[in-house]
């Protein structure tokens, strides 16, 4: 891991220096064609020195293909309403479009979406009933609580808690969709969690699992996976779809 964010950190020192080189040669180069073209416009230094580094062009593989596999999920159950749990806004504006979304989070997030309705709180005591939300989603954020990171308060079993809330709120017959890192169980304070999936099945234990997907290790969404292929994964994703029976 230290050896990774040296070499990062080395490539955007490299870049930066040779953006800064060619930034203002591309400056110099385009006022003199404003002035050949006798174009006067306000002109401001607005420097972005690391796009033209063909690895920049990247995207977190986490996040966009859980997005999207919950997306899909949703698609073809077609609830009237869903409730999410702290996942991304790019989630919740594909959910929004297609249903009722309340979105619960101890950072309210607010945004003028349709059928979207935000509310305060944490995953930790959710202001819903018992069996109550047929619908549910929680996306890479279980593996968060406890550490801090978001405000929240320390506690080395966040992420047990996490999934025994998210299952006391689960009505009978509803659907889960859950996600977060797996693999090699570790701590990476502050930043988050991995589990081993058999864990997270063991926090679940009340719930039937439908399906498991998984973001392997090399960012290659696999669908149907099997949980045992990763036990030993250093940073997979787990997206697991739940019932509760």
């Amino acid at each position: 891991m230290g050896k990774k964010i040296i070499k990062k950190l080395f490539r955007l020192l490299k870049n930066a220096i040779s953006g800064v080189f060619w930034y203002f040669g591309d400056f110099l180069a385009y006022k003199k064609l404003l002035k050949n073209n006798d174009q006067k416009i306000s002109f401001k230094f607005f420097p972005k020195i690391f796009d033209r580094d063909p690895a920049s062009h990247t995207f977190d593989k986490h996040y966009v293909y859980m997005d999207r596999w919950a997306f899909k999920n949703l698609l073809a159950y077609k609830p009237s309403e869903h409730v999410d749990i702290g996942s991304s806004i790019r989630f919740l504006s594909m959910a929004s479009a297609i249903t009722k979304l309340k979105f619960v989070d101890i950072r309210p997030v607010k945004i003028d979406f349709d059928n979207y309705e935000c509310i305060e709180g944490s995953i930790l005591n959710m202001p819903f009933a018992d069996n109550s939300v047929s619908s549910l989603s929680c996306l890479h954020v279980a593996e968060h609580i406890g550490l801090g990171r978001y405000g929240d308060p320390l506690d080395p079993q966040g992420t047990k808690k996490a999934c025994a809330e998210l299952s006391r709120i689960l009505a009978t017959g509803g659907k889960l969709y859950f996600a977060l890192p797996i693999g090699h169980t570790a701590t990476y304070f502050n930043a988050h969690r991995v589990h081993s999936p058999k864990i997270i099945l063991d926090y679940f234990s009340n719930l039937k699992l439908e399906s498991f997907s998984a973001i392997n290790d090399e960012g290659r969404f696999v669908s149907n996976a099997k949980i045992v292929d990763y036990e030993n994964s250093n940073y997979s994703c787990g997206c697991f779809v739940f019932t509760k029976i």
